[in-house]
């Protein structure tokens, strides 16, 4: 049997990787440690509504959603999507619908609330994107796409439809201040000279004291990269911020999820 030359399966080992590192981020923005659950709820996962004529289109787009931790269901009708909105947190539509235009349907559900809508479609000329947005979509994506592309535009989307809470601008735990007007950090009192970088990832964890923050989630908030697996750059200040504390028990690690503060 021939083999599939390595050069054309890397790119799709390394899609598949980047879809695999999108769960936590998706899903939960981070994984809490056991017993954790019960003092804070974990954020619940995004509720897909795909609108789709296509059976299988639909089938496998809902099948990759719910492998990435979304929740996801499908229906074929643009009747079905306006009985149906009302139970998602998102709806990905197909404007080519057998019953109804996708437009309409965009424009009726948008008189009546703000889920956040997503036309994929196969109409990808300047005027139907323009009317797409007008009927009052939050983005528009052309078929063909890249699964990949899809999910960072949910998130993006979901990001601005979820907006966080603003963190405190002085975070105290235990001996540890964070003064996130002057970038400051003291230990009992002491201060502790640390770079740019270090304090973005330290006010990070401390903003969110008993969540695990994934290693993805840090890239994408700290150094802006949601994209880049998570490595030694991340493991470095890690490191150094151990170090400069005293102790590795003030940021924690969490085996194959990520980080969270500690308490020294």
């Amino acid at each position: 049997m021939t083999q599939q030359p390595i050069a054309l399966l890397n790119p799709h080992i390394t899609e598949l990787t980047a879809y695999q590192d999108q769960l936590t981020s998706l899903s939960a923005e981070a994984r809490e440690p056991a017993g954790a659950g019960a003092a804070r709820p974990r954020r619940a996962a995004v509720r897909v509504l795909v609108v789709e004529s296509d059976p299988k289109t639909a089938m496998s787009l809902v099948q990759r959603l719910r492998r990435h931790g979304c929740q996801a269901e499908s229906v074929a009708t643009g009747a079905k999507a306006l009985q149906a909105h009302h139970n998602c947190d998102l709806i990905l539509l197909d404007l080519e619908l057998p019953d109804l235009d996708g437009l309409e349907i965009c424009r009726s559900i948008r008189a009546v609330c703000d889920t956040p809508i997503i036309i994929v479609t196969a109409r990808d000329s300047e005027l139907e994107r323009v009317l797409g947005l007008q009927a009052g979509s939050d983005d528009y994506l052309a078929k063909p796409y890249s699964f990949l592309e899809l999910m960072a535009r949910i998130e993006a989307v979901m990001r601005r439809a979820r907006p966080q809470q603003p963190r405190p601008q002085v975070i105290v735990r235990g001996l540890l201040r964070i003064d996130a007007g002057t970038r400051e950090v003291s230990l009992g009192g002491r201060h502790i000279d640390v770079t740019r970088k270090e304090f973005d990832l330290l006010h990070l964890l401390a903003s969110q004291p008993d969540k695990v923050i994934s290693r993805r989630q840090l890239m994408m908030q700290v150094w802006d990269d949601p994209w880049s697996r998570p490595g030694r750059t991340l493991d470095t200040h890690v490191s150094s911020l151990r170090n400069k504390l005293g102790s590795s028990r003030w940021v924690v690690t969490v085996r194959g999820v990520g980080f969270r503060l500690g308490h020294a």
